[in-house]
């Protein structure tokens, strides 16, 4: 596929969110490399679909397209996909682990397994998570009926949502940006807002609701 000149500039500019995101969404099992790929998709997705003229930085409009390809990857995998890496290192844990159980008659803390593999604590840790079977949140009755917490969403999730939410928000009318500034940025009150853009409270109220509404709609 055919690049114009500026659509070059701003993917080789801009490589650098692409390992920004990965960076958020590793220790899920996927291998670096895999996510980098998905990510630059996205970079190049988004510097064909950017229109400056919107008033976005190029950023704000590219981090949610590179997360939406790297999730993507994760979807389209099925099952989170454990690296050739991790899946040898969880390997060793196992046999090592069992080695100084026997030898310190408990078993041993990470720090330990760690040092005897030579391997970072996190890195272990990540590999012995890795191996435990899948644990499915949909449990039956022969498995007591238990349910399980699902965790909130990451930090990654909170940065999608902030880059949408400024998306909208520069595509509203001036007045209206100006009018979600006021109340949601500043804290004014309806009346405060109502005073500073010549407008009646009734009608700030009112203009809130319908552009909270369109957002919802939008994101």
């Amino acid at each position: 596929m055919k690049r114009t000149g500026a659509e070059q500039r701003l993917i080789e500019d801009n490589l650098g969110l692409v390992h920004a995101c990965c960076r958020r969404m590793t220790g899920r099992g996927m291998d670096y490399d895999d996510l980098y790929g998905a990510g630059c998709l996205g970079l190049c997705k988004a510097a064909k679909g950017f229109d400056p003229a919107r008033g976005l930085c190029f950023s704000t409009y590219a981090v949610p397209v590179i997360l939406g390809e790297i999730r993507r990857l994760f979807r389209d995998g099925g099952s989170l996909r454990v690296s050739r890496t991790l899946k040898d290192l969880a390997r060793k844990a196992a046999r090592v682990g069992e080695e100084l159980t026997e030898r310190l008659g408990r078993p041993p803390a990470v720090s330990e397994l760690a040092l005897a593999l030579q391997a970072p604590p996190e890195q272990v840790a990540e590999a012995l998570c890795a191996a435990r079977p899948v644990l499915s949140l949909t449990v039956g009755e022969e498995e007591n009926g238990r349910e399980y917490d699902v965790s909130v969403a990451g930090a990654e999730e909170a940065v999608c949502d902030r880059q949408a939410l400024y998306q909208e928000l520069a595509r509203l009318p001036r007045q209206e940006q100006a009018l979600i500034h006021l109340r949601y940025f500043e804290g004014k009150t309806q009346a405060a807002t109502a005073a500073l853009l010549g407008m009646t409270q009734v009608q700030v109220s009112r203009r809130e609701r319908a552009i909270l509404q369109k957002m919802r709609g939008a994101l």
